[in-house]
This record gives C-alpha cells, structure tokens and sequence, in this order.
C-alpha cells in the first residue's frame, strides 16, 4: 500500500510539472492562446488574400495574445489602412500594430 501511494504521489508531482510547463508567461504564450493566436492568424492572412487590392505575398501577419502585428509593403497608403481594417475586423483580435510600409 505504501509503494502505491508514492507512485501515484510521483505521478501527481510530474502532472502538476508538465501543466506548469504550458503555463504562460509574459514574454510565452500557453498552449491554448498559441492555438488561438494561429487561429486569428489564419483569419486575417484569408482575408487579406480575399481583398483584391492587396497583395497578400507582401504582407505578413504575426500574432501574440490576440495582437496582430501586419508588416511588409503596399502600393498605396489607402491599402495599409485595409489591411488593418480587415485585421480589426477578425474575431479575437485585441489589438493590431501596423508596421507595413508604402513602397
């Protein structure tokens, strides 16, 4: 009985070890929000692609805890305020930093 309960009191330790190891931090995201944030990356990079004006080769799209980052070039300064409309407009976006550049 006691080999028992130190085998199942190591297996509790090592559980409780490997759920703080997917815990997040502020500089790392935990597994559900890095599921969520390549979610809501998808979204956004789909609906750049389905924008005709935009060239969605030349925009990247990175996101960390809900803030979308848009980087890369466009033709037009009008263009760059799409981009981030379209951003916005993706369901569990928090924030979205515009970095793209006017070629």
């Amino acid at each position: 009985m006691k080999l028992t309960r130190h085998i199942a009191t190591a297996l509790f330790t090592a559980s409780l070890l490997a759920a703080a190891g997917c815990a997040p931090t502020a500089t790392r995201e935990g597994t559900g929000e890095y599921v969520d944030d390549s979610v809501i990356t998808t979204k956004v990079k789909a609906g750049i692609f389905n924008e005709p004006s935009l060239k969605s080769t030349e925009i990247n799209v990175e996101t960390f805890k809900g803030t979308v980052q848009l980087s890369g070039f466009v033709a037009q300064p009008d263009d760059m305020a799409k981009a981030a409309e379209i951003a916005r407009n993706v369901k569990g976006v928090k924030a979205v930093k515009n970095d793209i550049h006017v070629k």
